[in-house]
């Protein structure tokens, strides 16, 4: 599945774009299986305070599971996926790595959401459009359940971050919200934005859980020295004369698994 020339001409020029249909729902099933299955585990923790940056919050909830491929044999299949691969180097380039992976999961009512922040912030390369995030809806998102929230453009201005007092280790700032626009999806769709784009997702006012899962992709040559020393292995080569399908990170051939996966994880849903 490539992507759109209109698609590439909006990313390139407002930092992100939206593919409704990027997964089928066979493996949209998959990834909210196992999604039920790491939350029944206890593999998710609540990164939500009481607004001092360190006290556990009582009644309001952001849960999350950073990294998840220790964890999910299918969510560390995902990202050599040849579809996704390929999107990716679309937007990056080549070559390509996987930078970071990771799930928010907001309950019903008391889902707290993620505050406006730029992903550079935290990873600091030169070029913020090397390194994309792909965010995938696991159910509906809508502007009732949180969905993610974007502002177009904002990749050309880097905005002054603090600690976000309300979660236990995240960062924020305060953009021009006037421009901010929701990302609504389908589950199993897909958000594309650069590590410039100012984003957020909203809380979970609906009656049912609302999960995203988030995978990042910086090109290699953007990657500072210490990103991939050899103890990074969830840090995993995808194209390039460096990749080697997983084996190298991971000790086995992961490409080309995600079909097994998928298959595995609904023999067993």
């Amino acid at each position: 599945m490539s992507l759109s020339a209109s698609e590439l001409r909006q990313f390139r020029e407002e930092g992100y774009t939206a593919v409704s249909r990027f997964f089928d729902e066979r493996e949209t099933a998959a990834m909210r299986a196992e999604i039920e299955r790491l939350t029944r585990d206890g593999k998710l923790r609540n990164v939500a305070t009481e607004g001092d940056g360190a006290t556990p919050a009582a009644r309001l909830k952001n849960l999350q599971l950073c990294p998840m491929y220790r964890h999910s044999d299918l969510f560390r299949a995902l990202p050599f996926h040849p579809r996704v691969v390929e999107a990716v180097t679309q937007l990056l380039g080549k070559p390509v790595l996987l930078h970071l992976d990771q799930v928010f999961l907001k309950p019903p009512g008391d889902g707290m959401g993620t505050a406006w922040h730029q992903d550079n912030a935290y990873f600091k390369i030169a070029d913020p459009m090397k390194g994309t995030a792909m965010w995938i809806a696991i159910h509906d998102a809508t502007v009732e359940n949180g969905t993610l929230h974007v502002i177009p453009g904002s990749f050309r201005e880097a905005y002054p971050h603090e600690r976000d007092p309300y979660s236990d280790h995240h960062i924020r700032c305060y953009p021009p919200e006037a421009r901010a626009l929701p990302v609504e999806l389908p589950a199993g769709g897909v958000c594309f934005f650069c590590y410039g784009t100012a984003h957020c997702t909203r809380e979970n006012r609906s009656d049912r859980e609302r999960a995203g899962v988030a995978y990042h992709f910086l090109r290699t040559d953007y990657a500072q020295g210490d990103l991939v020393a050899p103890d990074r292995d969830y840090r995993p080569h995808l194209t390039g004369p460096e990749a080697t399908g997983g084996e190298r990170e991971y000790g086995i051939r992961v490409v080309g698994t995600w079909d097994r996966e998928v298959e595995r994880v609904l023999a067993g849903a």
